[in-house]
C-alpha cells in the first residue's frame, strides 16, 4: 500500500512539473521554452528515425566505458589498501585533491592528450567516476566490524576468503551507492565533453539545437539523457538486489534505503 502511495505522489509531482512547464512555455513563448507536447513529439520522431538512438547509443558507450575504466580500479584499490592504513593516510590528501578538482576543467587537456575521439570522453568520465566510487567503497571497507574479521581468521579463513566472504559483502551497499551517485555525473560529463568537441552524441544534439535556436531539440536530447540515467539506476537496483540476496529482507531494505 505504501509503495502505491509513493507512486501516486510521484505522479502528482510529475503532473505539477509538466503543468508548470506548459504554463512557462505559454508565458515566454515556444522560441524560449518549448512545450512538453512539442518535446514529446520531437522525442518520438527522433526515436523513430533512429537519430536519437544513434546519438544516445554513442553517449551510453562513452559513459559505460568510462564507468568501467574509472569504477573498477576505484572498487579494487580500497580492498588492496585495507591492511595498509599508513599508505591510506599518505594517499588521502592527494585523493581528496583529485576528488575536489573540477573535472570538466580538464576536458580541454583530455582532448589535447587523447584527441577529439571517444578516448577523451572516456578519460573525462573515468576521472569523474573514480574518486566518487573510491571514497564510497573506502567508507564501506572502514565501516566493517573488525570483530567479524577476527572471528573468521580464528576459524581459519585466509586473507582472500575474508575479503571475498566478509569485507566485500559488507561493502556492497556502499559500492552501489557510489555508483548510484557517479552514474549521473558520468553521463553528464560525457555530454559536456561532446558539447566541447564531438560530431556525435546527445551533447552534439544539444549543441546543434542551441546553435539553431531550437529549444525543442535541446529539450528532447535532455529528456533522452534523463531517461538513460533512470535506466542506469534501475540496473543498479537489480544488481544490488542480486548481490544482497543472501541478506534478510528487512536488513537489505535498511542497507539500500528502500
Amino acid at each position: 500500500m505504501a509503495r502505491w502511495r509513493t507512486y501516486a505522489d510521484r505522479l502528482v509531482v510529475l503532473i505539477f512539473i509538466l503543468a508548470a512547464w506548459q504554463v512557462g512555455g505559454m508565458i515566454v513563448g515556444p522560441y524560449w521554452l518549448s512545450s512538453p507536447g512539442a518535446v514529446a513529439s520531437r522525442f518520438v520522431a527522433q526515436i523513430l528515425d533512429g537519430e536519437l538512438i544513434r546519438h544516445g547509443g554513442y553517449t551510453v558507450e562513452e559513459s559505460l566505458l568510462g564507468i568501467i575504466v574509472g569504477g573498477v580500479p576505484a572498487v579494487v584499490l580500497p580492498f588492496l589498501l585495507r591492511r595498509h592504513p599508513v599508505l591510506v593516510a599518505v594517499l588521502d590528501p592527494f585523493m581528496v585533491g583529485g576528488y575536489g578538482a573540477p573535472k570538466l576543467a580538464f576536458a580541454p587537456l583530455f582532448i589535447l592528450w587523447f584527441g577529439i575521439g571517444i578516448e577523451s570522453k572516456i578519460a573525462l568520465v573515468a576521472s569523474v567516476v573514480f574518486f566518487i566510487v573510491y571514497f564510497s567503497t573506502l567508507s564501506g571497507v572502514r565501516a566493517l566490524d573488525p570483530k567479524l574479521v577476527q572471528m573468521a581468521q580464528i576459524a581459519g579463513a585466509g586473507e582472500r576468503q575474508v575479503a571475498r566472504h566478509i569485507v566485500f559483502p559488507a561493502a556492497v551497499p556502499h559500492i552501489v551507492a557510489g555508483f548510484r551517485i557517479a552514474v549521473p555525473y558520468a553521463i553528464g560529463g560525457a555530454i559536456i565533453a561532446e558539447l566541447i568537441s564531438s560530431n556525435r552524441g546527445l551533447g552534439y544534439l544539444v549543441q546543434t539545437g542551441a546553435m539553431n535556436f531550437d529549444t525543442t531539440s535541446v529539450l528532447a536530447a535532455i529528456l533522452a539523457a534523463t531517461l538513460i540515467v533512470h535506466a542506469a539506476n534501475g540496473l543498479l537496483d537489480v544488481a544490488e538486489r542480486l548481490l544482497l540476496r543472501w541478506r534478510p529482507p528487512a536488513q537489505a531494505m535498511l542497507d539500500t534505503g528502500s
